[in-house]
């Protein structure tokens, strides 16, 4: 978020200015457009004047895919305490913004503040997956999706407030990828045996090798370090195939923020992701082609080739609540409007409904017997 620092530290601050694109105002009333989710074009929150954001001339529409063997700018970037400032066009207020930001707000009179989102060291975006949903839209995706924690005290459904929303474009890569897998593993056949009066099941293993081909996607890794991953993967997935060439008018009135983990590092990421992926794919293969029940002791050599990659954008939109004096944060996906996050536990709740899945299982018992 911007904020005004003392002279020396705004002397120490690399200035950067402001997009044009951005900076205009409502030609009706003179007013600041944000971009609108609900029309996909500027939108005047003042007089409600409307215009379409005109498509980039002999440009692709949407994000191409780029090689990934020919990237130039692989690196993470370690920002530090790189700090910018910006000059308002609209008030003429000096305002400092951290290095990783490339959109906000100006605090003193609202303008949009979008600025270059690269440098001569890093790679721009090459497209954006515009929000979806309004901020209002948010708050009641917000409110269904904690009525329906089972185990969230009444009270807190009742009285949980989210904070303001904030809208976020977060910087992501997407990698594609053909893969060419070589395997070895061992597969289990259960049959029953009889001992006497009683019957076992036993197993029989054997051993099995092959190759599988399978083409990766669009495989999604978050570009910076600054956010709770566990609660990004439960609003996923979003919809990367459509997106928008980047134009900066797409992030007007929201903040942005560009990568801080590079490329290489990120592609190291998705093999993690890929490789768990290839696993469970192939064990299903082997299941199938063996009826096998059973599969164990897989080992996987995988290459990798045509790996292409997308610096995309992302709507997101960040907020929390507080319940008993402890804050729990969530997000709201901004093109799908899934919800994800943490929420109170009621321990009542909880132990009622223990004791409600034992007396099922007693019943159950009781009638097999």
């Amino acid at each position: 978020m911007a904020e005004v620092k003392d002279y020396d530290e705004l002397q120490n601050a690399v200035h950067t200015s402001t997009l044009k694109e951005t900076d205009r105002k409502c030609p009706a009333c003179g007013g600041t457009m944000d971009f609108d989710p609900a029309t996909g074009g500027l939108h005047c929150p003042f007089c409600d004047h409307m215009e379409e954001i005109p498509p980039a001339q002999n440009v692709p529409q949407k994000a191409e895919e780029l090689d990934f063997a020919s990237a130039e700018l692989t690196g993470n970037c370690d920002w530090g305490v790189a700090q910018k400032t910006v000059t308002c066009k609209s008030c003429g207020a000096t305002s400092v913004y951290d290095a990783l930001e490339v959109a906000s707000e100006c605090p003193y009179c609202g303008s949009n503040q979008v600025m270059e989102a690269n440098d001569v060291t890093t790679l721009a975006p090459n497209g954006v997956v515009p929000f979806k949903i309004t901020a209002k839209q948010a708050g009641e995706r917000f409110s269904s999706w904690l009525k329906g924690k089972l185990f969230c005290p009444r009270a807190a459904k009742e009285s949980a407030k989210a904070e303001k929303f904030q809208g976020i474009y977060l910087p992501y890569w997407t990698f594609d990828a053909d893969t060419d897998t070589s395997y070895t593993a061992k597969y289990g056949i259960h049959r029953k045996v009889k001992h006497g009066d009683e019957e076992k099941t036993v197993t029989d293993w054997h051993n099995t090798s092959g190759t599988f081909q399978h083409f990766i996607d669009d495989e999604l890794i978050l570009a910076s370090n600054a956010h709770d991953t566990n609660i990004l993967r439960m609003i996923e997935p979003f919809d990367t195939e459509d997106n928008k060439a980047y134009k900066p008018e797409y992030i007007a009135g929201y903040a942005a923020e560009r990568y801080s983990i590079g490329l290489k590092d990120a592609w190291e990421k998705a093999k993690q992701f890929i490789k768990n992926r290839l696993s469970g794919l192939i064990d299903s293969k082997i299941r199938r082609d063996h009826n096998a029940d059973e599969v164990s002791s897989l080992v996987m050599n995988t290459t990798y080739s045509n790996i292409t990659y997308k610096y995309l954008m992302l709507p997101i939109y960040i907020s929390s609540f507080t319940y008993k004096g402890k804050i729990y944060q969530f997000m709201v996906n901004g093109q799908s409007g899934k919800v994800g996050g943490k929420s109170p536990i009621s321990a009542i709740r909880v132990i009622i409904a223990i004791l409600i899945a034992l007396a099922i299982l007693f019943i159950l018992y009781q009638l097999v017997n």
